[in-house]
């Protein structure tokens, strides 16, 4: 009796340990929230009585809304589709409050329309993202019975190539692609990307010795004997800025004697101080000259 007890410990345990050692689902580690704007599709919402309403706010693709009723999701959402019109249509949005480099794992749950009859091809779609490393992820829906049949929980990881990056689902039923795949219920975690290392200072290590480096040292070291209130002390090492007012000085004089310039003249005495110029080109060869100096009226 006692053996008997004892095989069950020994089993019970070595399960125990196995289930420690099993590996974690990718994107098991993303816990951080992101947002995925509209994820349940309740905007637009389908008005009392109809099926459909067109547009998904907040997503972009010429698609729609399925109301609660239609897509009889288990939580009660209204459904985006991958169909519209008789045609297959993409759906995308952006995930916000993701840098790059951020891990994500987005997650779902999808399910044929009701119209896929019973025995009908799984509905089949993609999941795409950019980024070198993120190869799309490939969906299938459940069988198709002729009615709602959701699956909850769908997952695809990448790592953000861009800040907020763009998810894009995409249908690839070439079989009444006008007959597709709801989804709904879209979700994000991420693990945020490490925090960018402090810029190094250039004057540490060996640089510290170089003379630009020992400069701005001393200077700091000098700065940082003298109070704040100080003012005599800090010109020992910034100076007292006579160059900077000197130049100011120059520039104050310069305006004053532009000031002094006169701005209203009789025009015969403003003509009087031009009459030099044409005085002095009299020897032009004619038709070097638009208007010859010997027209000039006044001179």
């Amino acid at each position: 009796m006692l053996r008997t007890q004892l095989a069950r410990l020994l089993a019970v345990t070595l399960g125990a340990a196995l289930a420690v050692a099993a590996p974690a689902p990718a994107g098991a580690e993303d816990t951080q929230p992101a947002v995925v704007v509209n994820g349940t599709f309740s905007s637009p919402t389908v008005p009392a009585g109809q099926t459909w309403a067109s547009g998904v706010d907040g997503w972009s693709g010429a698609a729609g809304v399925a109301s609660a009723a239609y897509a009889a999701h288990p939580r009660g959402f209204q459904a985006a589709t991958l169909g519209w019109n008789g045609n297959a249509v993409s759906l995308s949005t952006r995930v916000r409050g993701v840098r790059a480099g951020a891990t994500v794992t987005l997650s779902w749950d999808d399910s044929p329309y009701a119209c896929a009859a019973q025995g009908a091809a799984r509905r089949t779609y993609t999941v795409t993202v950019a980024g070198q490393g993120n190869s799309p992820g490939s969906f299938g829906s459940n069988i198709p019975n002729g009615s709602t049949n959701w699956f909850l929980g769908r997952t695809y990881s990448f790592t953000a190539a861009e800040d907020a990056p763009q998810i894009t689902f995409t249908p690839t039923n070439t079989d009444n692609p006008g007959c597709g795949v709801f989804f709904t219920n879209v979700d994000a975690k991420q693990t945020a990307p490490p925090q960018q290392p402090p810029a190094q200072d250039p004057c540490a290590g060996d640089a510290a010795s170089t003379p630009q480096c020992k400069d701005v040292a001393d200077n700091k070291d000098q700065i940082s004997k003298c109070k704040a209130s100080d003012r005599d002390c800090l010109a020992t090492v910034a100076g007292d800025g006579k160059a900077e007012k000197d130049g100011i000085a120059d520039e104050k004089q310069t305006l004053t004697d532009f000031n002094k310039v006169p701005r209203d003249q009789k025009p015969n005495d403003a003509a009087t101080g031009l009459c030099a110029l044409p005085n002095a080109l009299t020897d032009v060869p004619p038709g070097n000259a638009v208007v010859p100096p010997s027209d000039w009226w006044y001179c």
